[in-house]
């Protein structure tokens, strides 16, 4: 970046600075890959919390069931992490890229797999157990 004005280089004050502090700036599209890939995550953590908490509303509308409400518990934290993963996710990418170095491996991938496999499993656990009883 250059300030016209002065013809000196305009400091860079873009946050945070462990990212943007490091390397050269890589190719836009690259970047813009980057940012969308965490978007990605995060509209996958805000579907967990919204599932969680359209979850626990239908649980209150009879009886109320400790089940469903710890399911829905178990959903919306989970959301929240996978937010956070997406922040960490894309720090961790974009240094790569500007320090032109390999892109790491997601870390939340697998975990989010066994995850919404044993949501999944408990939940047909779950409907089993109401159509038998």
């Amino acid at each position: 970046m250059t300030d016209a004005s002065a013809g000196q280089p305009e400091q860079d004050r873009r946050r945070p600075r462990s990212v943007y502090g490091v390397g050269t700036e890589p190719d836009v599209r690259f970047s813009l890959a980057n940012e969308r890939t965490a978007l990605a995550w995060l509209r996958t953590g805000l579907a967990l919390v919204a599932g969680g908490v359209a979850l626990t509303t239908l649980a209150s509308f009879g009886a109320g069931n400790a089940f469903l409400d710890v399911v829905a518990g178990l959903a919306c934290i989970a959301g929240g992490v996978l937010a956070f993963a997406a922040l960490s996710g894309w720090q961790r990418r974009e240094r790569a890229l500007r320090l032109g170095e390999p892109l790491p491996a997601p870390r939340i991938l697998p975990a989010l797999v066994i995850a919404v496999g044993l949501f999944a499993l408990l939940m047909v656990g779950y409907v089993i157990v109401q159509l038998v009883t």
